[in-house]
């Protein structure tokens, strides 16, 4: 089973990160959710955080992960948010296991299928040799050969751990998560269709869903609300915190 971290009590909320992202990422929102009368329990996917690794790696079998989770946890009537990657698992699961969703929330991510644009990421990570026991401060010098934003880097950081004293590595699976980069950008299948709430959150800086995607949205998710959060890119949740966190509040509230 995926690895969680659960905190309160309440109405089950599920929370699935990005790409090359982890439970971690999402650790002070859903702090925050939890003294709302939430448990909140914040999911790795398979390969990434603390989850086990796995050559198989597609949309399919991540929504069979979460279907898994939710049963052992005899989870029902959920709430599910889900970031990029996240969001792309949580649309297929709502619309395949409907019964299951109270309310689903998606953050900057679309139905439509995406271009690969991790390359340069890909390298940078693909680039550390952990043989040759590097620092923190090492790691961060080869990768800001490839990944010039400082932001993006402090992500990618997160995912480093130490496996012994004087020897790191990546949490995530980073051979088959390259290996299988097209599965990321692949679209929601044909004929997806989920009838109930559904909260896009799209930052105002990014291009992951433009006004022309609104009628794909339309298609798969009739009963579509579509906020815009200022002043963010595609990691809207971590630069704009509070904003991420009313929105999904005055959803969940809304009767």
């Amino acid at each position: 089973m995926i690895f969680s971290k659960i905190e309160g009590q309440g109405k089950p909320f599920l929370i699935i990160h990005g790409f090359l992202g982890m439970s971690d990422n999402w650790k002070t929102l859903g702090s925050q959710f939890a003294e709302n009368g939430f448990e909140v329990h914040l999911l790795d996917m398979r390969n990434h955080g603390r989850s086990f690794h796995s050559e198989e790696f597609n949309y399919e079998v991540m929504v069979e992960d979460v279907l898994e989770y939710c049963n052992i946890n005899k989870l029902n009537d959920i709430i599910l948010l889900g970031h990029s990657m996240g969001g792309k698992v949580a649309m297929q699961f709502a619309c395949m296991y409907p019964d299951y969703i109270s309310k689903l929330i998606i953050a900057d991510i679309g139905p439509k299928y995406y271009a690969p644009h991790h390359q340069d990421i890909l390298k940078g990570l693909s680039a550390v040799d952990f043989s040759l026991k590097p620092s923190r401060s090492e790691v961060d010098a080869i990768l800001s050969s490839y990944i010039t934003d400082f932001g993006t880097r402090q992500f990618l950081l997160k995912n480093l751990y130490w496996v012994e004293q004087g020897q790191l590595d990546y949490r995530f699976n980073l051979k088959v998560l390259t290996d299988t980069i097209l599965e990321i950008g692949k679209a929601l299948p044909d004929g997806m269709l989920f009838n109930k709430e559904v909260l896009f959150l799209r930052g105002s800086k990014s291009n992951y869903i433009l006004d022309e995607d609104f009628d794909t949205i339309n298609n798969s998710f009739p009963n579509n609300q579509i906020v815009t959060i200022f002043n963010a890119g595609h990691w809207l949740h971590a630069e704009q915190p509070k904003d991420f966190y009313d929105s999904v509040m005055d959803f969940l509230n809304k009767k």
